[in-house]
Protein backbone atom coordinates (compact mmCIF):
# COMPACT_ATOMS: atom_id res chain seq x y z
CA UNK A 1 0.00 0.00 0.00
CA UNK A 2 1.37 3.38 -1.01
CA UNK A 3 0.15 6.67 0.44
CA UNK A 4 0.98 9.97 -1.22
CA UNK A 5 0.40 13.39 0.32
CA UNK A 6 -0.18 16.38 -1.93
CA UNK A 7 0.63 19.51 0.09
CA UNK A 8 -0.72 22.68 -1.48
CA UNK A 9 1.45 25.77 -1.03
CA UNK A 10 0.56 27.81 -4.10
CA UNK A 11 -1.63 30.44 -2.44
CA UNK A 12 -0.88 34.13 -2.73
CA UNK A 13 -1.89 34.98 0.84
CA UNK A 14 -3.57 38.27 -0.10
CA UNK A 15 -5.57 38.38 3.15
CA UNK A 16 -2.36 38.15 5.16
CA UNK A 17 -0.94 41.38 3.71
CA UNK A 18 2.76 42.13 3.31
CA UNK A 19 5.20 40.90 0.69
CA UNK A 20 5.89 37.41 2.04
CA UNK A 21 3.47 34.61 1.13
CA UNK A 22 1.70 33.21 4.17
CA UNK A 23 3.17 29.72 3.78
CA UNK A 24 6.69 31.17 4.17
CA UNK A 25 5.97 33.45 7.13
CA UNK A 26 7.67 32.37 10.32
CA UNK A 27 5.56 31.08 13.18
CA UNK A 28 7.52 30.27 16.33
CA UNK A 29 10.75 30.24 14.35
CA UNK A 30 9.69 28.07 11.40
CA UNK A 31 7.80 28.75 8.15
CA UNK A 32 4.08 27.95 8.31
CA UNK A 33 4.50 25.25 5.64
CA UNK A 34 7.15 23.51 7.78
CA UNK A 35 4.61 22.21 10.27
CA UNK A 36 2.37 20.43 7.76
CA UNK A 37 5.36 18.92 5.97
CA UNK A 38 6.79 17.76 9.31
CA UNK A 39 3.53 15.98 10.18
CA UNK A 40 3.56 14.03 6.91
CA UNK A 41 7.32 13.44 7.07
CA UNK A 42 6.96 11.76 10.47
CA UNK A 43 3.85 9.77 9.51
CA UNK A 44 3.18 6.54 7.60
CA UNK A 45 2.88 8.51 4.34
CA UNK A 46 5.37 7.24 1.76
CA UNK A 47 5.92 10.36 -0.31
CA UNK A 48 5.03 14.04 -0.43
CA UNK A 49 4.40 16.15 -3.50
CA UNK A 50 4.54 19.90 -2.94
CA UNK A 51 2.51 22.16 -5.21
CA UNK A 52 3.87 25.71 -5.13
CA UNK A 53 3.44 28.99 -6.94
CA UNK A 54 5.13 28.95 -10.36
CA UNK A 55 8.68 30.19 -9.86
CA UNK A 56 8.91 29.09 -6.22
CA UNK A 57 10.15 25.56 -6.97
CA UNK A 58 13.84 26.27 -6.46
CA UNK A 59 13.25 28.35 -3.34
CA UNK A 60 11.12 25.64 -1.73
CA UNK A 61 13.60 22.95 -2.63
CA UNK A 62 16.48 24.87 -1.09
CA UNK A 63 14.93 26.78 1.83
CA UNK A 64 12.24 24.33 2.92
CA UNK A 65 12.88 20.78 1.75
CA UNK A 66 16.69 20.67 1.96
CA UNK A 67 17.04 22.97 4.96
CA UNK A 68 14.71 20.90 7.14
CA UNK A 69 15.54 17.48 5.75
CA UNK A 70 12.12 16.59 4.33
CA UNK A 71 13.36 13.63 2.31
CA UNK A 72 9.85 12.33 1.67
CA UNK A 73 9.26 15.30 -0.64
CA UNK A 74 9.87 13.63 -3.98
CA UNK A 75 8.60 16.31 -6.33
CA UNK A 76 7.90 20.04 -6.26
CA UNK A 77 5.54 21.12 -9.03
CA UNK A 78 4.01 24.46 -10.04
CA UNK A 79 0.36 25.07 -9.29
CA UNK A 80 -2.33 26.54 -11.50
CA UNK A 81 -4.80 29.39 -11.58
CA UNK A 82 -7.41 27.82 -9.29
CA UNK A 83 -7.07 25.43 -6.38
CA UNK A 84 -8.40 22.54 -8.43
CA UNK A 85 -5.75 23.19 -11.11
CA UNK A 86 -3.08 22.93 -8.42
CA UNK A 87 -4.56 19.74 -7.01
CA UNK A 88 -4.65 18.19 -10.47
CA UNK A 89 -0.99 19.10 -10.99
CA UNK A 90 -0.20 17.22 -7.79
CA UNK A 91 -2.30 14.23 -8.82
CA UNK A 92 -0.56 14.06 -12.19
CA UNK A 93 2.83 14.12 -10.44
CA UNK A 94 1.94 11.13 -8.27
CA UNK A 95 2.85 7.65 -9.43
CA UNK A 96 1.69 4.31 -8.11
CA UNK A 97 -0.26 5.67 -5.15
CA UNK A 98 -3.12 3.67 -3.69
CA UNK A 99 -4.38 6.56 -1.56
CA UNK A 100 -3.89 10.30 -1.96
CA UNK A 101 -4.02 12.74 0.96
CA UNK A 102 -4.71 16.30 -0.22
CA UNK A 103 -3.76 18.91 2.37
CA UNK A 104 -3.62 22.70 2.53
CA UNK A 105 -0.10 23.68 3.55
CA UNK A 106 -1.55 26.56 5.56
CA UNK A 107 -3.16 24.03 7.93
CA UNK A 108 -0.14 23.74 10.16
CA UNK A 109 -1.66 21.64 12.92
CA UNK A 110 -2.64 18.35 11.32
CA UNK A 111 -1.69 15.47 13.61
CA UNK A 112 -0.73 11.82 13.39
CA UNK A 113 -4.06 10.91 15.00
CA UNK A 114 -6.01 12.70 12.27
CA UNK A 115 -3.95 11.03 9.56
CA UNK A 116 -4.47 7.60 11.12
CA UNK A 117 -8.24 8.12 11.34
CA UNK A 118 -8.33 9.25 7.71
CA UNK A 119 -6.36 6.22 6.54
CA UNK A 120 -8.68 3.85 8.39
CA UNK A 121 -11.71 5.57 6.87
CA UNK A 122 -10.51 5.76 3.26
CA UNK A 123 -9.69 2.05 3.28
CA UNK A 124 -13.32 1.34 4.16
CA UNK A 125 -15.15 4.16 2.39
CA UNK A 126 -12.95 5.16 -0.60
CA UNK A 127 -13.25 8.88 0.25
CA UNK A 128 -13.14 10.86 3.48
CA UNK A 129 -12.42 14.27 4.91
CA UNK A 130 -11.27 15.64 8.26
CA UNK A 131 -13.97 17.82 9.77
CA UNK A 132 -15.35 19.16 13.05
CA UNK A 133 -18.88 19.73 14.26
CA UNK A 134 -20.10 23.30 13.78
CA UNK A 135 -20.09 25.25 17.03
CA UNK A 136 -22.20 28.19 15.89
CA UNK A 137 -25.83 28.39 14.86
CA UNK A 138 -25.96 28.61 11.06
CA UNK A 139 -28.73 30.44 9.22
CA UNK A 140 -29.54 30.20 5.53
CA UNK A 141 -30.12 33.50 3.73
CA UNK A 142 -33.04 33.95 1.35
CA UNK A 143 -30.92 35.85 -1.19
CA UNK A 144 -32.06 39.31 -0.15
CA UNK A 145 -30.39 39.67 3.23
CA UNK A 146 -33.03 37.97 5.38
CA UNK A 147 -33.04 34.64 7.15
CA UNK A 148 -34.76 31.87 5.23
CA UNK A 149 -34.27 29.14 7.82
CA UNK A 150 -32.09 28.03 10.70
CA UNK A 151 -30.16 24.86 9.92
CA UNK A 152 -29.87 21.96 12.33
CA UNK A 153 -26.49 22.49 13.94
CA UNK A 154 -26.24 18.84 14.93
CA UNK A 155 -25.92 17.91 11.26
CA UNK A 156 -23.44 20.63 10.26
CA UNK A 157 -19.70 20.10 9.94
CA UNK A 158 -16.83 22.47 9.18
CA UNK A 159 -14.63 20.88 6.54
CA UNK A 160 -10.85 20.78 6.92
CA UNK A 161 -8.00 18.93 5.28
CA UNK A 162 -6.62 16.38 4.67
CA UNK A 163 -9.18 15.11 2.21
CA UNK A 164 -8.30 11.54 1.33
CA UNK A 165 -9.27 9.34 -1.61
CA UNK A 166 -8.54 6.20 -3.51
CA UNK A 167 -6.03 7.41 -6.07
CA UNK A 168 -7.95 6.10 -9.09
CA UNK A 169 -11.17 7.72 -7.86
CA UNK A 170 -9.79 11.22 -7.32
CA UNK A 171 -7.80 11.11 -10.56
CA UNK A 172 -10.93 10.18 -12.53
CA UNK A 173 -13.05 12.86 -10.85
CA UNK A 174 -10.47 15.55 -11.51
CA UNK A 175 -10.12 14.53 -15.14
CA UNK A 176 -13.91 14.86 -15.46
CA UNK A 177 -13.77 18.20 -13.66
CA UNK A 178 -11.15 19.64 -15.99
CA UNK A 179 -13.05 18.37 -19.02
CA UNK A 180 -16.21 20.09 -17.72
CA UNK A 181 -14.55 23.26 -16.44
CA UNK A 182 -16.02 25.65 -19.02
CA UNK A 183 -19.55 24.28 -18.56
CA UNK A 184 -19.33 24.52 -14.77
CA UNK A 185 -18.09 28.10 -14.94
CA UNK A 186 -20.91 29.01 -17.34
CA UNK A 187 -23.41 27.62 -14.83
CA UNK A 188 -21.77 29.50 -11.97
CA UNK A 189 -20.75 26.27 -10.22
CA UNK A 190 -17.53 26.62 -8.23
CA UNK A 191 -15.70 23.48 -7.11
CA UNK A 192 -14.22 24.72 -3.85
CA UNK A 193 -12.71 21.53 -2.45
CA UNK A 194 -11.77 18.00 -3.42
CA UNK A 195 -14.77 16.31 -1.85
CA UNK A 196 -17.03 18.45 -4.03
CA UNK A 197 -15.28 17.10 -7.11
CA UNK A 198 -16.06 13.55 -5.96
CA UNK A 199 -19.64 14.50 -5.06
CA UNK A 200 -20.14 16.05 -8.51
CA UNK A 201 -18.50 13.42 -10.69
CA UNK A 202 -19.13 10.13 -8.87
CA UNK A 203 -21.68 8.42 -6.66
CA UNK A 204 -19.17 7.77 -3.87
CA UNK A 205 -20.24 9.16 -0.50
CA UNK A 206 -17.73 11.13 1.56
CA UNK A 207 -17.15 9.90 5.09
CA UNK A 208 -16.66 12.57 7.77
CA UNK A 209 -13.64 11.90 9.98
CA UNK A 210 -13.05 13.63 13.30
CA UNK A 211 -10.51 16.40 12.81
CA UNK A 212 -9.48 18.95 15.43
CA UNK A 213 -10.55 22.47 16.34
CA UNK A 214 -6.81 23.24 16.45
CA UNK A 215 -6.49 22.26 12.77
CA UNK A 216 -7.04 25.84 11.63
CA UNK A 217 -6.00 27.36 8.33
CA UNK A 218 -3.53 30.22 8.64
CA UNK A 219 -5.10 32.97 6.52
CA UNK A 220 -4.94 36.28 8.42
CA UNK A 221 -2.51 37.93 10.87
CA UNK A 222 -4.93 36.99 13.67
CA UNK A 223 -4.56 33.34 12.70
CA UNK A 224 -0.80 33.63 13.23
CA UNK A 225 -1.40 34.73 16.82
CA UNK A 226 -3.77 31.81 17.39
CA UNK A 227 -1.32 29.44 15.72
CA UNK A 228 1.53 30.51 17.97
CA UNK A 229 -0.71 29.91 20.98
CA UNK A 230 -1.52 26.39 19.73
CA UNK A 231 2.18 25.66 19.33
CA UNK A 232 2.92 26.86 22.85
CA UNK A 233 0.41 24.47 24.40
CA UNK A 234 1.77 21.43 22.55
Amino acid sequence: MKCTAIVLAAGSGRRMGGNVKKQYLEMNGFPVIYYALKAFQESFVDEIIMVVSPGDEEYCGREIVSRYGFDKVRRIVPGGKERYNSVYAGIMASEGADYIFIHDGARAFVTEDILERCLESVQKNRACVAAVKAKDTIKLEDGSGFVKETLNRNLLWTIQTPQVFEAALIRDCYERLLASEALLLAKGIAITDDTMAVETFSDVKIHLVEGSYDNIKITTPEDMVVGEAILRKR
